[in-house]
């Protein structure tokens, strides 16, 4: 039978297929099934079964580290980064978020939540020089009105996806009523009643179209993101102050990092880059050659 991951927690997961859930295994293999995959699977038991393989992905949005690679969610048609001016705006992790997206070709839509609070006027003027790079954003208050969200999101997948404390979960129990309650469902099938943000879930969204109302998948708040699974051409590729100066340097094998006649340097010194995002590039590129 086929089916979707809309829920996933270590080797356990839920798979529906339009008319019932079943709570799934994966044959042979350990993780490597993410929220959103398409899958063929089997009943061993009324209401359980097991996962026989994964269909071709459009896309994937991980993590990855020295030691394993997190999968976030596949077959998005965006991801929702939600940042916040409070507790604390962590550019590096945006950054690093939005590396991952360029890597797996994934649209993002940026959201600056809390706009009610004075502090943060001075994240909105900053957050310019992103949507200047292309990433559109869009400014709301998660405890008032999110029908414009509401609307951006109508008919599609979406990824939702942010730090610790920017206020995701309160998102997304205003675009998805229940979604509290049907979190701590999924947890108590998955793992048992552990803490209800550690796995993955994808939930439809209310009034879409008959056939495809247009799905949320919640991912875990995270404090970091590793990228471990890039190469230095793709790192590269994934920044778009770097991909439009392509060809640009003095050297055709430019690093960008202290080569003499470096377009992206001279961006990164003028002005036209900001030192955040050159900064993380560097690093990035450290760990890579590492």
């Amino acid at each position: 039978m086929n089916g979707r991951i809309v829920a996933a927690h270590g080797r356990q997961f839920l798979v529906a297929d339009g008319e019932e859930t079943v709570e799934c295994v994966m044959r042979g293999k350990k993780g490597g099934v993410a929220c959103g995959d398409r899958v063929r699977y089997a009943l061993t038991h009324p209401g359980s079964g097991v996962i026989e393989a994964v269909e071709p992905r459009d896309n994937l949005l991980y993590r990855s580290d020295e030691m394993r690679e997190k999968l976030i969610a596949a077959n998005v048609d965006q991801a929702v980064v939600v940042v916040a001016a409070v507790p604390l705006f962590r550019e590096e992790l945006l950054i690093r978020c939005l590396v991952a997206c360029e890597t797996a070709d994934i649209p993002v839509l940026l959201v600056l939540n809390k706009a009610d609070l004075p502090e943060t006027a001075a994240l909105d003027r900053h957050l310019a020089a992103y949507a200047a790079l292309g990433y559109p954003v869009l400014r709301l208050s998660a405890l008032g009105d999110v029908a414009e969200l509401a609307g951006r999101l109508a008919g599609r997948t979406s990824v939702l996806v942010g730090g610790s404390g920017v206020g995701k979960s309160t998102l997304l129990n205003q675009l998805v009523p229940g979604a509290g309650a049907a979190t701590g469902e999924i947890s108590q099938a998955l793992d048992a009643g552990r803490h209800t943000t550690t796995h993955a879930r994808m939930f439809p969204l209310p009034g879409g179209a008959p056939g495809h109302p247009g799905y949320l998948i919640d991912s875990p708040g995270m404090q970091e993101f590793g990228l471990r699974h890039l190469d230095p051409a793709g790192l590269m590729a994934a920044f778009p102050e770097i991909r439009e100066r392509i060809g640009q340097c003095r050297f055709y094998n430019c690093r960008h990092l202290k080569e003499p006649g470096c377009a992206v340097r001279e961006a990164a010194e003028g002005g036209a880059m900001l030192p955040a995002r050159y900064k993380v590039y560097q690093s990035l590129l450290g760990q890579l050659a590492g």
